[in-house]
């Protein structure tokens, strides 16, 4: 299916879009993930058409600049491209495919939440966002406020001085826009962990602490306050995922990350994610990734580069 958008647009599009597209270009200088001097703040580069990739990010955001991508999970898709953008609250494994080429790259901003602020900035703007249920996964369209603020973002990644001074406010900014903004309402109820939905962001909380131990599901439920049956239908609305499938898929992209710093044996990795057989660890990745581990690591290192 073609979702790119045309690429037509970009002679269409606002000065402050065009200047965006140019900044982070230049920014991201190469394929893959590009660091950058703001922590917490990530800028992709990629020519490569992608398809049915398995992603797990980190709560935070991702402003799709120039090129297309889109997430599904439980049947709905979740456009963020050049006019829409992923917030992210709760961590949860999907499938993503994204469009780019050669002449015209995808160019993507991730931010990485601050939780502590976020928290705070929730809790001081609650009110101001339409209430919702709790959501892991939100897209929204790029608002002007959004887009300005981005913008002023990437300027600021460009000169020193003005990052040391204007960082820290940049992000804080971004943080409010972000939670003040159309999908809002969803994301401060995941933050505030009220309800079932809240007491199952604390589960999933404990969870990606202790990813590489035994699992208990009943122990889960009972430490949220539910039986099993009734935390199996809370924890699925907000993942899409069971308990198990969940901790499954969060220590195969562990032991990705581990694999393609090429500093481990494949029994090391799979003992240190939790699995005691390295032979279902392989079965289990391959099942996941539709690779073996040797295969996605050279993979990762081609398409995305250093990895956090």
């Amino acid at each position: 299916m073609r979702f790119l958008s045309d690429p037509m647009r970009m002679e269409q599009a606002s000065a402050p879009r065009r200047e965006l597209v140019e900044l982070a270009g230049r920014l991201a200088s190469r394929e893959g993930y590009n660091a950058t001097p703001l922590q917490g703040v990530r800028i992709l580069r990629t020519e490569a058409v992608l398809h049915d990739v398995p992603v797990l990010y980190r709560p935070g955001a991702v402003f799709v600049l120039q090129g297309s991508k889109r997430g599904m999970l439980e049947g709905e898709v979740y456009r963020y491209d050049e006019e829409h953008y992923l917030a992210v609250s709760v961590p949860v494994p999907f499938r993503m495919e994204s469009l780019a080429s050669p002449e015209r790259p995808l160019l993507a901003v991730y931010v990485d939440f601050d939780m502590r602020l976020a928290a705070e900035i929730a809790a001081r703007t609650s009110g101001r966002a339409v209430a919702g249920r709790a959501k892991s996964l939100t897209s929204s369209r790029m608002e002007p406020g959004i887009e300005d603020v981005v913008l002023r973002l990437l300027r600021a990644l460009r000169d020193p001085v003005e990052l040391e001074v204007l960082g820290a406010g940049l992000l804080r900014e971004l943080h409010y826009r972000v939670l003040v903004g159309p999908q809002g309402g969803a994301m401060i109820a995941a933050l505030q962990q009220r309800g079932p939905s809240g007491r199952i962001v604390q589960s999933i909380a404990r969870l990606r602490e202790h990813y590489a131990a035994g699992i208990s599901v009943a122990e889960l439920a009972s430490e949220a306050g539910m039986s099993v049956p009734s935390y199996h239908v809370h924890f699925k609305a907000l993942t899409g995922s069971t308990p198990i499938q969940y901790v499954k898929a969060m220590r195969l992209h562990e032991a990705r990350l581990i694999i393609a710093r090429r500093d481990r044996t494949i029994a090391d990795v799979a003992a240190s994610v939790g699995y005691a057989s390295p032979a279902q660890f392989s079965r289990d990745f391959k099942w996941h990734f539709r690779r073996t581990a040797s295969e996605e690591a050279e993979w990762v290192r081609r398409h995305l580069g250093e990895l956090p």
